[in-house]
């Protein structure tokens, strides 16, 4: 992730109520700014606001790295890319950087399935999706992975 080019940052405002008796963001408000960072950055990659009652991405799973502790006064931002799309999921990597110093605070990384909500089932990733996160990340994510016979 260190090598990553992030396209999208995201500052973040911190709030008195971020902050744990330790003097540092609680570890659980950093998944809130995940989700923000995920919210703008798919808002960005559509170019239109995202109808989250008609979602078509839910979180099937997330890992977190805890790196280095952030501080109240701190200027901090959320950097948000997409990894790769495979047929019914794609992976979103994030990081929290201070903007001043440049560290690396805490990374992310995110698998979202593709989700039909008249079904409330899986489905593929959409070709509308695969094309905008390929203009917007300048990368080519338009094939299809191949499904192996078993």
């Amino acid at each position: 992730m260190q090598d990553m080019i992030f396209k999208h940052t995201l500052p973040v405002q911190l709030r008195f109520n971020d902050i744990d008796a330790l003097g540092h963001v609680n570890n659980s408000i950093y998944f809130t700014f995940y989700d923000l960072g995920k919210a703008r950055y798919f808002e960005d990659v559509k170019r239109s606001p995202i109808n989250w009652n008609d979602a078509d991405l839910v979180i099937a799973n997330i890992n977190a790295n805890f790196l280095l502790p952030v501080f109240m006064h701190e200027k901090i931002a959320v950097q948000t890319a997409t990894i790769s799309i495979g047929n019914k999921s794609l992976k979103v990597a994030q990081r929290i950087i201070n903007i001043e110093t440049k560290e690396i605070k805490a990374t992310c990384e995110t698998i979202l399935v593709g989700f039909d909500v008249k079904t409330s089932s899986a489905k593929e990733i959409s070709d509308a999706w695969r094309e905008a996160i390929s203009f917007y990340e300048e990368r080519d994510f338009s094939k299809k992975p191949q499904i192996r016979p078993e």
